[in-house]
């Protein structure tokens, strides 16, 4: 049974697009029906956070101990959060267009998520940039942690100093200030947890893949 948390991944998976797409849900206003969106857009960036804390630390360990391990982790995780913030981005500006009128509004919240993403990219093409695994791994790691803690700011301060249409920032109230009811939580707490596991998943299927090619050279 330890595989049981990729059984609960689908399991809660499931149950997040039908419930999210066809149980009631309380008609906010503005929001209306978009506010299903709460169930996908959301866990994304909860999703995308967790990765990228994974990320950090093991680039953290790497530089304490440059194993194959602690960089594929940290470089696996960091793909995989950008993964979730591409689609974090996507699922916004399809719920800005209707909540807002359009889907980019050049909002505090929408760039800082645009920017940390460039950032991220960034990443990658540092690290590509180097043929010497170790100095690959070593100025990539830093790097990483650099990044890492340019985003909590970027992303969780900044916009709430200034103003923005997004909730939780500039002043306006976050979505518990609204009705997220027994309704919405039903639904939203098991997306967070299921959109998570998903992204540790797929982690785990690249490092897999890339340790497979790895012995492979190693071999040839």
């Amino acid at each position: 049974m330890k595989n049981w948390w990729k059984i609960l991944t689908v399991i809660l998976l499931f149950y997040t697009v039908i419930g999210g797409l066809f149980l009631e849900a309380p008609r906010l206003h503005i929001l209306n029906e978009s506010i299903r969106n709460l169930h996908f857009h959301v866990p994304m960036w909860f999703g995308m956070l967790t990765l990228l804390i994974i990320s950090a630390a093991f680039s953290i360990r790497y530089l304490r101990n440059p194993t194959f391990r602690n960089d594929i982790w940290a470089v696996e995780s960091a793909n995989t959060a950008i993964v979730f913030g591409v689609l974090g981005i996507i699922t916004g500006m399809i719920w800005a267009n209707f909540t807002w009128g359009k889907a980019w509004s050049g909002d505090p919240k929408q760039n800082a998520a645009a920017v940390a993403l460039l950032m991220y990219f960034a990443y990658l093409l540092l690290r590509n940039s180097f043929e010497d695994r170790q100095q690959k791994g070593r100025i990539s790691s830093i790097y990483n942690i650099f990044a890492f803690a340019t985003y909590i700011p970027l992303i969780y301060i900044l916009p709430r100093l200034t103003d923005s249409l997004h909730p939780g920032n500039g002043g306006n109230p976050g979505f518990n200030a609204y009705d997220l009811d027994s309704r919405l939580r039903l639904v939203f707490y098991p997306a967070v947890i299921g959109w998570t596991l998903l992204g540790l998943w797929l982690t785990t299927l690249r490092i897999r893949l890339k340790t497979v090619e790895e012995k492979v050279q190693e071999l040839g």
